[in-house]
């Protein structure tokens, strides 16, 4: 919460003293508070840790945070591109030499039973219904 006050008290007296914020300003921002302390947070870190979430989650939630906060204070949605960007450039630099797991096809027997199952069970389903529904006394 002292680093919402110190930026909102900041945003709001550049807003009085420059006008309406700007891209190029949200920008300044973004890199100046933002990035600079997720940087120093990084490299705080051994880069071998880079690639365990549980590492930096915490940096990351907070240089999220810190650019919903600025965003917030100067009246720009968020997120916007501004903030892809700058998401895009913390993966190249950080995380691009990250294993990723891609996920594989199940095997063709699992895959067999999962198509299989609903194309069976929806005959049997309006039989069923069908059944049910229908009085049997006035058959006979």
């Amino acid at each position: 919460m002292k680093l919402t006050f110190y930026v909102m008290s900041f945003f709001e007296a550049s807003l009085l003293k420059f006008g309406a914020p700007s891209m190029t300003c949200l920008s300044s921002f973004y890199s100046n508070l933002c990035v600079r302390t997720f940087d120093s947070e990084m490299t705080s870190l051994n880069s071998t840790r880079w690639c365990n979430w549980g590492n930096v989650k915490g940096y990351y939630s907070n240089l999220s945070n810190c650019t919903e906060v600025i965003s917030d204070c100067l009246l720009i949605p968020w997120p916007n591109p501004l903030v892809e960007e700058t998401f895009v450039k913390i993966h190249l630099r950080y995380f691009k030499d990250c294993p990723t797991e891609e996920l594989g096809d199940p095997p063709p027997l699992v895959m067999f039973a999962l198509v299989i199952t609903p194309i069976f069970l929806i005959p049997v389903m309006v039989i069923l219904v069908v059944f049910k529904t229908v009085n049997w006394d006035d058959i006979s």
